[in-house]
């Protein structure tokens, strides 16, 4: 138990430092070749904090634990959504955009559905994965070709200089640090939860999804600290679309996953929180604090939920 507990102590010193590394040097590059921090958040920054859902994802679904393999990628996008989101927005209100709302909210949203609608059938087949990676790819060539631009910011701090070399082999760092920070971090966890006697539902969709959601967490916390909130809500909405379209989509594509009956109510919280989201996002343009409040009291509730059953 002691070396559980060390090891998630590397995880968090892991995480927190590859997110603040992965913040900074992504908005320099991002302000290197002018383009938004949002579209860098919606792709790179998303990308490399979902980096832990895959490992755990894929690894799960090739040694047969199903319920693991998709309930970390349900669990992780409840908790984005939910704890990460609702804790920022307490934190200071985050402002938002129509971009953010009518083009990549509603394209989760639409995403979210159509896993629910797959899910009730009983099977996420291999075709339904190939559908997901293509909508993804579809997804990142518009955002790069069509991606709102930039000019340098004005002011004349350190922090606002465009990127230099040695923001490419940091940017790296900090994906290698957060892998394995969330490896460690679920591992050293699912060993400490696994003596409570639950599911393996209830883990997947608890302890294993907020290890892998460690991530988001830190990275959203750095955005915000360092007051970069397009980068923050776009990380959020950015990782649950790519946990949907790449980390289940390969997942699917390599090997189909039945959906258990424990899933499903899952499923449906999560379209529901992803439509909530959508309007809070609405309602003034902004993300406010008893919002936020509202998303954490969801996820909390979803957790005692699948513990308690």
């Amino acid at each position: 138990m002691l070396i559980d507990i060390l090891f998630i102590a590397l995880a968090v010193v892991l995480l927190w430092f590859g997110a603040n590394w992965i913040v900074d040097s992504a908005s320099a590059i991002a302000r290197k070749f002018k383009v938004s921090e949002l579209v860098i958040g919606l792709t790179i920054v998303a990308m490399g904090t979902s980096a832990p859902e895959f490992l755990v994802t894929i690894t799960a679904a090739f040694k047969g634990l199903e319920d693991i393999s998709l309930s970390n990628v349900v669990g992780s996008n409840i908790f984005n959504l939910g704890f990460i989101l609702g804790a920022m927005a307490m934190i200071a209100p985050i402002p938002t955009n129509r971009t953010i709302l009518y083009r990549d909210g509603m394209l989760l949203w639409g995403t979210t559905g159509l896993v629910l609608l797959m899910g009730l059938t009983g099977i996420l087949p291999w075709w339904f994965g190939l559908l997901l990676l293509i909508g993804l790819f579809l997804y990142l060539a518009y955002l790069f070709k069509n991606g709102s631009r930039l000019g340098l910011d004005d002011c004349e701090s350190i922090e606002c200089a465009p990127a230099t070399w040695k923001d490419y082999p940091k940017l790296l760092a900090g994906f290698v640090a957060i892998a394995y920070g969330g490896e460690f971090m679920v591992t050293h966890a699912s060993n400490l939860a696994a003596g409570l006697g639950v599911s393996s539902w209830a883990i997947g969709v608890t302890i294993v999804a907020a290890g892998t959601s460690l991530p988001e967490l830190v990275t959203c916390l750095a955005a915000s600290m360092k007051g970069r909130n397009e980068m923050l809500l776009g990380n959020l909405i950015g990782s649950d679309f790519f946990n949907f379209a790449g980390v289940l989509g390969l997942t699917c594509l390599l090997r189909p996953l039945a959906v258990s009956a424990q899933a499903l109510p899952n499923l449906f919280v999560l379209v529901g929180m992803v439509g909530l989201v959508l309007f809070f996002i609405r309602t003034g343009w902004k993300v406010t604090r008893w919002e936020g409040a509202m998303l954490i009291l969801i996820n909390m509730g979803r957790w005692a939920f699948d513990f308690m059953g």
